[in-house]
């Protein structure tokens, strides 16, 4: 699903990324954890191609990233990418049923269509009964749910979650991350970005970042260093 060799990201002399080489399996579910400044942003802006790279190539379900223009590259990440974010980023005084089914507001379907699809994925994570509640009227966990039942609207293979339990209590945070493993199990590959190491360490898969640089790989089983492009002994 997810290729990526030799990816550097510079910002003037800034390395924000440095030679990594990560691949993601179509249906995997993994963590990528750091501290702040690691890079974890720099990597999701890159893995969801809302940015590309200095160096490096980027494959997204098979498609070369740098191949593509603007246009095909906004087309790819409609159909394949679902994106949660920390911050909910759903309107004020919308209700929910409204702030998902815009999520297919340029795909051509009738507000009919679109609002049947959106109650559709709101009953999926568990929020049949809130359809009409504005974000006001909702807990953390709701919105978050909400946010996740948008992303997932069109079905993409992939889903990047960043810190999806950072704003959230812990109840609602484990909530959250049993959503994610149901929509694991369902089939989709979902990329958890997180600060949290048991978050990180509860998953299938963790891969850390520091400075920029991939330190440890668990599908490697040791530490593995992504600058000499090799396992090394930890």
């Amino acid at each position: 699903m997810v290729e990526l060799a030799g990816v550097q990201q510079r910002y003037g002399d800034v390395v924000a990324l440095g030679g990594a080489d990560l691949t993601v399996a179509r249906g995997e579910l993994l963590a990528i954890v750091g501290p702040s400044g690691s890079g974890k942003s720099t990597l999701l802006n890159i893995m969801g191609t809302l940015s590309r790279p200095s160096r490096g190539t980027v494959r997204i379900d098979g498609h070369d990233v740098a191949a593509l223009s603007d246009r095909e590259l906004s087309a790819l990440r409609a159909r394949t990418i679902g994106f949660v974010f920390q911050q909910f980023h759903l309107s004020p005084g919308v209700p929910a049923l409204d702030s998902v089914a815009d999520g297919l507001l340029y795909s051509g379907t009738s507000r009919g269509e679109r609002r049947r699809a959106a109650e559709a994925a709101l009953r999926g994570v568990g929020l049949g009964h809130r359809l009409w509640h504005r974000p006001h009227e909702l807990s953390g966990g709701e919105k978050q749910r909400v946010a996740i039942a948008r992303a997932v609207l069109g079905d993409p293979p992939l889903l990047l979650a960043d810190e999806p339990t950072g704003a959230l209590d812990s109840r609602s945070g484990t909530a959250v991350l049993d959503l994610l493993h149901g929509l694991h199990r369902a089939g989709t590959t979902v990329v958890v970005i997180t600060h949290d190491r048991d978050i990180a360490a509860s998953l299938p898969r963790e891969v850390r970042l520091r400075d920029g640089r991939i330190e440890h790989d668990s599908a490697h089983g040791s530490a593995y260093d992504s600058a000499a492009g090799a396992e090394v002994a930890r």
